[in-house]
Order: structure tokens, then C-alpha cells, then sequence
């Protein structure tokens, strides 16, 4: 019998392992993940970035939980020798419509006391001598990390005090009992007096298999890559990044170093038909009517036609996917760039047609379901599993 079982072996799902076991010495913790390594899915598919915080409204979960984590994550990175360097991030207006969105953003980087500073078109260059810009933003706090790294390093620490992790275990099923749950797996039942649900991009699903209905259902959407050939990496010093759209709910193609040097250059946003679909071919029968039959994605669709048309041709064509990168660096050329991976991301949406904005964390009886953790979780993932061991009662 464990005193704490976790579902999802990502990046949230082994720091709860951890702070848990920091937390009780002496429970007994399982952590339960299908595929045959750890941050298989999103957390291994990301853009590595240590974000800032910038964009997330003052007060929400994902503004505390950023910022703290940003610098847990590097005080983490440094403590234990990982991959990973705060080089710095500029958002630049490249369009005079954009200039009131870009104080915006940097009134809301002071609202959330970041350091940021207002930088014109000559001190950009000096950050990024290649970059076209009318305005800028530099937020000197963000930074790069290898997730895969920490999350080996996670599940390192977790195991060393003690916690159960088990790969290629699937959950099929899960029992209410009188004590917790019995959890049916493809190797075997498991008893557990509380369940962690970091199912990621089945969480809503592992929700469902104890009696809840979810208030917002996972939609996936995959983000598309570039890569800058080796030869052109000297194009980018850091991150650059254009002024988001308020009117969508992405960031836009931008450049990330990664922290293992190479440049990627994306995501695009398009709606995969697979949950775990990374090829622009994957293709699942329940996914998909998953997705297509759920009112609040033909909702979110009507909302923005011609944004989403645009990302789809811009998944399709190659030389659109490069006019949107060049807005930021004229000298990029389509034989400048190779397709590299790509990630999908776990999106609540709710009914209403509303995706939902900040982390939603769902307590039930002997359980709690992490419903919505994208962007920035893998930054803020130590402060996330300590506030959920913070929620968890002690073992009896």
C-alpha cells in the first residue's frame, strides 16, 4: 500500500515525486509512467526555455510560479551541474501597432518585478546584431535549460529517497476504495491512499477514470520547428521573440538557442489529431472525435478564423513559415532552415469555447488532478510540486 501514487512521469509529475518525499521522509511514493523513459511528451518536446514571466497577468498562478521558479530552476541547474545558461530574452516590435502591446508587456513585467528594461533599435542590436526591430524589451532573467537533464536528475533524487518509479506501466483503470484507490495498470494492480494526477496530455482522461467530470477538456495542439543550419546559428545570440497577438493564444515563431547550441526557430500552433501526434501524419481515431465533437473547439475555432487558417498554411508552406521569421531577421533564407521536432501541448479548453489561462489544479477525495500545467510548468516545476505536496494531507 503507497501513500502516494503519481501519475506522469514529466516534468511535474517527477518534482511532486520529489518535494513529496522531501516533504514525508517516511511515505511511500510510487510514480507510474507508460512510455519507456521519463519526459517522453511535452516536457522532453519543449524549447528549453527558463521563462521570465513577462507574459502572465499579475497574481495568476503562472506569474508566482515563473518567476520563483526561474530562479529555483537556475539556483537547481547550477546546484547539480546541468546544462543551462540565463542568456537573456528580447521581445521586439517590428510594426508601429505593435508599440503600445510592447509597453503593455513591459508594464506588466514591472506589475510582476521582473528586470526589464525598454531598449531601442540600436541596443537590441547589441543584444542581437541581426534583428529588425522599431522597439524592444530585454528581460535579463530568462534563460535556457535542458528538461530532459533535470527531469533525469528529478527522478535521480526521488528515487534516492526512497519513491517506487516505474516506466512502460500504463494506468488502465482506477477503483475507489475505502482507503484510496486500487490502480489497474498493464503490470499489475497498485493500492494507494492518494492519487497525483500529472497525466499531462491525458490527464482529463486519468480525471475521468475516478468519477470526475472535468471542467475543460484536453485539445492538443502541435508546435512545428525549424532548425538554423549550423552555419547561420551565429544569426541569434539568445531568444528573440516578436510581440504576441492578444487577440490569439500563442506566442508566435520566434528563436531559441537551445542549450545544447543549435537554434530553433517556431513553434507555428495547428491542432494535431493525435494527442501524442508530433508528425503532421499522426493520426488517432478517439483523439480525433475527441476533439472535433467537443463544442468548445469549434467555439475557440470561430474565435479566430483567420489565425488559425494562417498557422495551418503556415505548417504547409515552408515559404510563409520563413516571411514570419523574417520579420525578426531579414537575412534568414528557406535554405537557412531544416525541420527539426516538434511538441504538442496539452490545452484545457473549456466548453464555452475559452482556453483556460493558468494552471488548474482540481482537489477531489484522496486525489488532486493537475488539468492545465503548459508553458511556463517546466520553468516553475519545483515551486509546482511543492505547492502540491503543500496541498497533500499527511499519511495516516
Amino acid at each position: 500500500m503507497y501513500d502516494f501514487t503519481i501519475v506522469g512521469g514529466g516534468i511535474v509529475g517527477l518534482s511532486t515525486a520529489m518535494a513529496l518525499g522531501q516533504k514525508y521522509p517516511n511515505a511511500k511514493i510510487l510514480l507510474l509512467e507508460k512510455e519507456s523513459y521519463w519526459a517522453n511528451h511535452q516536457t522532453g518536446n519543449n524549447s528549453g526555455v527558463i521563462h521570465s514571466g513577462i507574459y502572465y497577468k499579475p497574481g495568476s498562478f503562472k506569474a508566482k510560479f515563473c518567476r520563483d521558479g526561474s530562479r529555483s530552476m537556475v539556483e537547481f541547474c547550477q546546484k547539480h551541474n546541468l546544462p543551462h545558461e540565463v542568456c537573456g530574452k528580447v521581445i521586439v516590435a517590428t510594426e508601429p501597432e505593435e508599440l503600445p502591446l510592447l509597453k503593455n508587456l513591459y508594464d506588466r513585467g514591472l506589475q510582476n518585478d521582473l528586470p526589464v528594461k525598454e531598449i531601442t533599435p540600436e541596443e537590441v542590436r547589441e543584444y542581437e546584431p541581426h534583428v529588425s526591430s522599431i522597439a524592444g524589451v530585454h528581460i535579463a532573467s530568462t534563460g535556457i535549460a535542458d528538461y530532459r537533464a533535470v527531469c533525469l536528475k528529478y527522478a535521480e533524487i526521488a528515487t534516492e529517497q526512497g519513491a517506487d518509479l516505474k516506466l512502460n506501466t500504463k494506468v488502465l483503470n482506477l477503483v475507489k476504495t475505502s482507503s484510496g484507490y486500487t490502480i489497474e495498470t498493464n503490470q499489475g494492480s497498485f493500492n494507494t491512499g492518494f492519487l497525483v494526477n500529472c497525466a499531462g496530455l491525458q490527464c482529463d482522461r486519468i480525471a475521468q477514470l475516478t468519477g470526475i467530470k472535468p471542467s475543460a477538456k484536453i485539445v492538443p495542439f502541435r508546435g512545428e520547428y525549424y532548425e538554423l543550419i549550423p552555419e547561420k546559428r551565429y544569426l541569434v545570440k539568445g531568444l528573440i521573440y516578436p510581440v504576441p497577438d492578444p487577440n490569439f493564444p500563442f506566442l508566435g515563431v520566434h528563436f531559441t538557442r537551445m542549450a545544447d547550441g543549435t537554434v530553433h526557430a517556431g513553434p507555428n500552433a495547428v491542432l494535431s489529431l493525435k494527442r501524442e501526434g508530433y508528425n503532421k501524419t499522426d493520426f488517432d481515431l478517439r483523439d480525433t472525435i475527441d476533439t472535433l465533437t467537443y463544442p468548445g473547439f469549434w467555439k475557440l475555432a470561430a474565435k479566430y478564423p483567420s489565425q488559425g487558417t494562417q498557422e495551418i498554411l503556415r505548417s504547409i508552406l515552408k515559404p510563409l513559415f520563413v516571411k514570419s521569421l523574417q520579420r525578426l531577421i531579414p537575412e534568414v533564407t528557406a535554405a537557412d532552415l531544416i525541420p527539426t521536432h516538434a511538441g504538442v501541448r496539452a490545452q484545457a479548453l473549456q466548453p464555452e469555447g475559452k482556453l483556460v489561462d493558468d494552471f488548474l489544479i482540481v482537489p477531489d477525495e484522496n486525489a488532486l488532478h493537475i488539468l492545465n500545467a503548459p508553458s511556463p510548468a517546466a520553468t516553475a516545476s519545483l515551486e509546482i510540486g511543492k505547492s502540491i505536496a503543500q496541498q497533500l494531507p499527511a499519511p495516516s
